[in-house]
C-alpha cells in the first residue's frame, strides 16, 4: 500500500493506492495505475512527476483516512503537515514508512475508469526496516471491522415462509 504524491505548479496533493510493479529493469520502470477521478491523478497528468511512499504495518487507520478518504479538490492534505520533498520537491511520507520512490512518466495509457502510468525511477531511499504494509495486512489488521449489531429480540422459534409452520 502506497502514499501516492504529486505536484503541479502551486498545488500538491496525495492519495492511497494499491497498485504499483515494477515493469522494467534497464531502465528501471514502474506502473502505477490511478483512479481518474482522482485529483492526484489530474496533477499527475500536468506534472509528469509523483513520489511512492510506501508505508509499513505502522501505518495507522488515520493516515489511510487522511490520505485516502477525502478529495484534496476539497482539502488541502498537506495544509498542517510537515513533510520532506523528494529531487523532484514533491512531498512523501517520513513516518510509517519504509522507503520512497521518486519518479518521472514516461508514457500513460488511459485505461476508462484508471490512467496506468509508467515511470521511470529517478531516485529511492530506504527510510526504515519495518516490512511494507499489503493490502492484505490493511484489511485484516489496521482497516476497522464493523461493529456487530446487538440484538434485543430474543429469538423464540423458527416460522417457515411457505406453510407458516413454527419450530
Amino acid at each position: 500500500v502506497f502514499m501516492l504524491a504529486t505536484k503541479s505548479d502551486d498545488s500538491v496533493n496525495g492519495c492511497i493506492t494499491n497498485t504499483c510493479m515494477q515493469v522494467a529493469n534497464s531502465p528501471l520502470r514502474v506502473a502505477i495505475s490511478v483512479i481518474n477521478a482522482n485529483y492526484t491523478c489530474e496533477l499527475i497528468k500536468k506534472s509528469g512527476i509523483f513520489s511512492l511512499s510506501i508505508l509499513d504495518k505502522s501505518c495507522t487507520f488515520e493516515t489511510i483516512k487522511h490520505f485516502g478518504f477525502q478529495s484534496g479538490r476539497d482539502v488541502n492534505k498537506f495544509a498542517n503537515i510537515k513533510c520532506p520533498v523528494d529531487i523532484n520537491g514533491v512531498p512523501y511520507m517520513g513516518w510509517q514508512t519504509c522507503a520512497v520512490i521518486s519518479c518521472k512518466v514516461v508514457d500513460s495509457i488511459d485505461l476508462g475508469s484508471h490512467t496506468l502510468f509508467i515511470a521511470e525511477i529517478e531516485d529511492a531511499n530506504v527510510l526504515s526496516q519495518n516490512e511494507p504494509l499489503t493490502y492484505a495486512y490493511y484489511q485484516s489488521n489496521i482497516k476497522p471491522k464493523p461493529e456487530k449489531k446487538i440484538s434485543d429480540k430474543k429469538i423464540i422459534g423458527w416460522r417457515c415462509k411457505i406453510c407458516n409452520y413454527v419450530y
